[in-house]
């Protein structure tokens, strides 16, 4: 019985992260920092913007498994998107924005703490910030 119980709140838990509801207004802001940096649940990436910067992060990103926009698009400057991990389903989120001659992204996780660099990694991959 105390088994069945574990169960199902594990059931109940992945169930929560798969169907809870996306908060736009939370998620699609405009991003604060101005320098590279990264946290225990995502990373931030800044560098000069060439003349398609954003729409060639936003193809890169669009390419992506298992993502897929949650707000905004290239002409208003920002994008953000929802990246879903392969086994379990958590969302991760990435925003993108042009702004003063640079691009800006910020990836982070929504439920736990740390995201294991999977979000620096992501970003990282983005080829406007490549490392080369």
């Amino acid at each position: 019985m105390i088994f069945g119980g574990a169960v199902l709140l594990v059931l109940a838990g992945l169930a929560w992260v798969r169907l809870a509801p996306h908060d736009t207004a939370r998620w699609h802001q405009p991003l604060r920092y101005d320098q590279n940096t990264d946290f225990s649940g995502g990373a931030f990436r800044v560098a000069e913007a060439g003349p398609d910067a954003l729409q060639r992060a936003d193809q890169h990103m669009r390419a992506l498994d298992r993502t897929v926009v949650l707000a905004g698009s290239v002409e208003e400057g920002r994008v953000t998107y929802v990246t879903r991990s392969k086994v379990f389903g958590f969302p991760d989120y990435t925003t993108i924005e042009v702004r003063d001659g640079h691009i800006r992204a910020w990836g982070r996780l929504r439920f736990g703490t740390s995201d294991l660099g999977v979000n620096r990694d992501r970003l990282e991959q983005i080829p406007v910030f490549a490392k080369t």
